[in-house]
């Protein structure tokens, strides 16, 4: 203990700015010249007129794409219609926090991951590659790699929904699928992915639901009105959903929802 404290002063009296061994032992603080700072964002401009980004404006422009990326996948790609389906299967189970919110999100990200390849590899292949290899701008690569995913909402958009928000907007009828904006294309898609998530929702709770009235008015009928119907039903719940293979049944429906 003598030891520790001993060194501890030591050190403290080696930090001290008046301490001589500071001075003998360390180099002097070098001076930094007046202006100096973080690298003013600048734009470059070409002899042809293009306009080049410094590397301070690329990262700005990167970061702001990473915090938009959480949005992106949750409003442009199946993840909405996987999660709410798998939610709402585990409040039909009855089972609390079985499967866990980790392994729902996991199993949807992947799932989503699964249904979208085809239309990232599209968008890879159109956009993303041309623009890394030098042949296309930024600005021209950006329509070519929205494209695909501008596709794959317009097909599980419900005309309904697609001319309430164009209303709004004041704008349509649009000549072609590339033509209708984000802003327009996003909210339409996400309000018909509500709408198709809770009509399936909807009937995979019917089963469970037939389950739960069963063995309440079994319950009641016995007289024990006090025991939860919910400790005797689900049991029965999980031996239906394991004997009808539910999962593999559930996530193939899913799947094959967005291929039709």
């Amino acid at each position: 203990m003598k030891t520790w404290l001993i060194s501890l002063a030591l050190l403290l009296c080696l930090l001290l700015p008046g301490s001589d061994v500071w001075a003998q032992n360390l180099p002097p603080f070098p001076q930094m010249p007046l202006g100096s700072g973080l690298p003013a964002v600048t734009v470059q401009t070409g002899p042809h007129g293009e306009q080049t980004w410094t590397l301070s404006m690329q990262l700005l422009a990167l970061m702001t794409v990473l915090t938009l990326l959480p949005a992106l996948i949750l409003m442009m790609t199946s993840f909405t219609r996987i999660i709410i389906v798998l939610s709402f299967l585990r409040q039909a189970l009855g089972t609390n926090q079985t499967p866990s919110n980790q392994i729902l999100l996991g199993l949807a990200l992947f799932l989503t991951l699964f249904i979208m390849t085809p239309v990232l590899d599209q968008s890879y292949t159109q956009g993303f590659k041309p623009y890394m290899a030098g042949t296309l701008s930024a600005e021209q690569a950006m329509p070519l790699a929205l494209a695909p995913f501008k596709h794959f909402m317009v097909e599980q958009t419900r005309d309904p929904d697609l001319q309430l928000f164009s209303k709004l907007a004041h704008q349509g009828p649009y000549a072609a699928n590339a033509d209708i904006p984000l802003r327009v294309l996003v909210p339409s898609f996400v309000t018909s992915e509500l709408k198709t998530a809770f009509e399936m929702s909807f009937l995979l709770y019917i089963p469970f639901l037939i389950i739960d009235l069963i063995v309440a008015s079994v319950l009641m009928s016995m007289g024990m009105m006090m025991l939860s119907p919910t400790l005797i039903s689900l049991p029965f719940k999980i031996l239906l959903f394991v004997l009808v293979d539910g999962w593999s049944l559930l996530l193939g429906t899913l799947a094959g929802s967005f291929y039709t």
